[in-house]
């Protein structure tokens, strides 16, 4: 047992590299065997565990195609994930598309969790397939250089992410306290719950994963409250959604599409779906099970990414449908006229009007009365506090498998935390309540230059034989992966590209340029290993010149034959 368990984990090793470029002893990949599944007493040996001290037994039912019990049982993951489609910067962008341009964009939002769902897909099955999350695959995979580049970019990623969902906690406190709790006072109370929640898996995994579910429904109910009070035109809004056309669209509306993609497909979602599949006892040495695990995962990612969706459009129809093409001055005459103590966030101009999460809650609360901004700062806390934690475990998961970190649960979270939460602080102290749409932007656009470095290599790990043996991409999965993925990345540059030039600074252009020649760099290096998991063996150097080592074949789809069993030797 124990000399199995070492050969086990030989494979798992770092491969040696050459040029730069990845290398095994006999293709351009390194074999990545799935972990076997772990049984009771050997849980602590299995590598970068997070929250994993409790494995969710899987019901067997040999008698059934479908089973209810066992899609119960794989229901947590999925539903942990759809939670950043519903973070304080997804509503942000709903709320802003609603009252800039109607209900024109639904089929934007409908088209970008589709392409969220199809990504979230590979994730999971990388995670089931190999037993590891994507950051451990790519400590393996990738050389030195590009694997700290690579952590340094999902950092600022979630970095990004956490100070918008914590400053969305704060402002939910600050609106349900009526401004008697400041920004950084609810950014401070946001820290100390989000320590306590995190411990509740203590308390068992599905206690755990069954809080989350209480947020979201708590996000379900408040949105859904404000959605039956405003009553939306249901005509227009299924016109909105199933019709991919934006009638009389300016500038303004177009940018606001790409923010609605930039915000609802977030690159450290990927890295945190991988992880949260490992939770469930699968037999991955069975391949039968595999393919049940990854069926289920993908039936519960579609309901968990259904629910999402339809509280994003819940959020979209209430300003569509109430505060599109409002001007400040008519917003600042219903204010004076309920009393709000909001009115001076109204200048007395015909400027359409600019809303936020904490705007936007003011004008409910002017056109609908007190229990409509309340019951929003209740669905906005919700979104915040659901989110920060996740983004906790995505910080985690994502350090401890760039870095190999062995350190004690309590200090993996007091680090991880107080990377993102420091900047955030700062925010806070000295930065005001109602003036934050200006930072919100920058991080979008943080947030949009990172997806490349979740996305290549959640394709490249997934395409690869070596690692996801019959379970890798077919060539169908391959094209339209690549596709999509240049389509989200090119429409995330286009988002950056219209920030930078709105600047109006000659060195700010300087210092870009210089960045992006950095970034698109090592864009291009991801993009160059990609191609060859993909197919494209021209590209393989290794292949080429006299000098190169000598190797049984330049094809990528055969990898580290010593690796494989006799009979798989023979097959290939």
């Amino acid at each position: 047992m124990k000399e199995e368990k070492h050969n086990e984990h030989s494979n798992l090793k770092e491969p040696p590299q050459e040029n730069g470029v990845i290398q095994s002893t006999q293709g351009l990949y390194s074999s990545t065997s799935p972990p076997a599944s772990p049984v009771a007493g050997d849980l602590d040996d299995e590598p970068f565990s997070t929250y994993f001290e409790e494995k969710v037994p899987i019901p067997e039912d040999v008698t059934q195609m479908f089973s209810f019990r066992k899609l119960w049982a794989f229901t947590g993951p999925g539903f942990l994930m759809s939670i950043a489609y519903l973070d304080p910067g997804n509503i942000e962008s709903d709320l802003q598309s609603g009252a800039k341009a109607g209900f024109k964009l639904l089929w934007v939002l409908l088209g970008a969790t589709i392409i969220g769902l199809l990504l979230q897909r590979l994730a999971a099955r990388l995670g089931v397939v190999t037993g590891m999350h994507l950051a451990e695959v790519c400590n393996r995979q990738y050389p030195t250089v590009p694997r700290i580049i690579l952590w340094l970019m999902v950092e600022l990623a979630i970095i990004g992410s956490d100070m918008q969902e914590v400053i969305g906690c704060a402002i939910a406190f600050n609106l349900l306290s009526m401004g008697r709790i400041p920004l950084w006072g609810g950014v401070l109370i946001t820290i100390i719950d989000t320590f306590v929640f995190l411990f509740l898996d203590k308390y068992g995994l599905r206690k755990l994963e069954a809080f989350f579910g209480f947020l979201i429904t708590i996000m379900a109910v408040s949105f859904g409250y404000e959605y039956v009070m405003v009553r939306p035109d249901q005509g227009e809004l299924l016109k909105g959604m199933f019709l991919p056309y934006c009638e009389d669209c300016d500038s303004s509306q177009m940018e606001q599409a790409v923010g609605i993609v930039g915000a609802v497909i977030m690159p450290h979602n990927i890295y945190l779906h991988s992880a949260l599949v490992k939770s469930r006892q699968i037999d991955r040495g069975n391949k039968k099970e595999v393919k049940e695990a990854n069926k289920y995962y993908f039936i519960e990612s579609t309901i968990a990414l259904f629910i999402s969706f339809l509280i994003n459009v819940f959020v979209v129809a209430v300003f569509a449908e109430a505060f599109y093409d409002k001007t400040n001055i008519e917003v600042n005459a219903k204010c004076n006229a309920s009393g709000s103590p909001h009115t001076d966030l109204f200048p007395l101009d015909n400027s359409t009007l600019q809303v936020d999460i904490y705007k936007g809650g003011v004008v409910l609360g002017c056109f609908f009365g007190p229990a409509a901004l309340y019951i929003w700062a209740i669905g906005i806390l919700a979104a915040g506090q659901s989110s920060t934690m996740t983004g906790t475990y995505s910080g985690q998961f994502v350090m401890e498998g760039f870095l190999n970190l062995r350190w004690s649960r309590f200090a993996r979270v007091l680090l991880t935390r107080s990377i993102a939460i420091f900047p955030t602080l700062l925010v806070a102290i000295f930065q005001d309540v109602q003036h934050l749409t200006g930072m919100n932007d920058f991080l979008n656009v943080l947030q949009s230059m990172q997806l490349p470095f979740a996305l290549i290599p959640i394709l490249t790990f997934t395409s690869l034989t070596s690692i996801m043996d019959d379970f890798a991409n077919g060539l169908v999965w391959k094209i339209g992966g690549g596709v999509v993925i240049l389509v989200v990345c090119a429409i995330n540059m286009y988002f950056v590209v219209v920030y930078v030039t709105s600047l109006n600074s000659v060195a700010l252009y300087v210092l870009v340029a210089l960045l992006c020649i950095a970034y698109l760099s090592f864009v291009c290096y991801l993009t160059w290993q990609c191609l060859i998991a993909l197919g494209v063996s021209c590209l393989d150097v290794s292949c080429l010149g006299s000098r190169m080592r000598l190797r049984l074949t330049c094809h990528t789809d055969i990898y580290l034959l010593n690796d494989m069993d006799s009979n798989m030797m023979v097959e290939r």
